[in-house]
């Protein structure tokens, strides 16, 4: 079993614009947090959503059968309610249903206490152009780090 879980949305930074971000809990079944914690789970296409009820849910993320479970094993792609203070639930289906705004998951981890808990973003969507800008500066960085290190040698 691997100490620090630590997954990651690697697609978020570059299709959004974060805004805003939050850590929430997540309610899971025996196998799920067993699956997480061997790190067989994937937040790369999954979106957050609010209910009817105003209970806020991550929708598609991937989260692989436990090798060991029995006929109780859980779905891999089940709806997973988050858990936020009633405050932060209220703020951000205000900004979502009024400006526009999405909720997408930016990495899911096992704190100290082996809880799992996934760290959300209020996101703005980006245009092409605002991505071609981010590849940019990313070439840029990569290259000066390519020079410096020739430099330094």
């Amino acid at each position: 079993m691997q100490k620090n879980i630590n997954i990651k949305n690697k697609k978020a930074k570059f299709e959004y614009e974060i805004l805003d971000t939050y850590v929430a809990g997540i309610v899971l079944s025996g196998t799920e947090i067993k699956s997480i914690r061997l790190g067989k789970a994937s937040i790369s296409e999954s979106f957050c959503e609010f209910n009817n009820l105003s209970e806020l849910f991550v929708i598609n993320m991937q989260v692989d059968e436990y090798s060991h479970g029995s006929h109780y094993n859980h779905k891999p792609k089940a709806e997973r309610k988050l858990l936020l203070q009633r405050r932060e639930l209220k703020k951000l289906e205000k900004e979502v249903n009024t400006s526009g705004l999405t909720i997408v998951p930016l990495n899911l981890f096992v704190n100290d206490n082996g809880l799992a808990k996934i760290k959300i973003a209020l996101a703005k969507g980006k245009k092409l152009y605002d991505k071609r800008e981010s590849m940019k500066e990313k070439d840029t960085k990569r290259n000066l780090d390519r020079i410096k290190k020739s430099f330094n040698n």
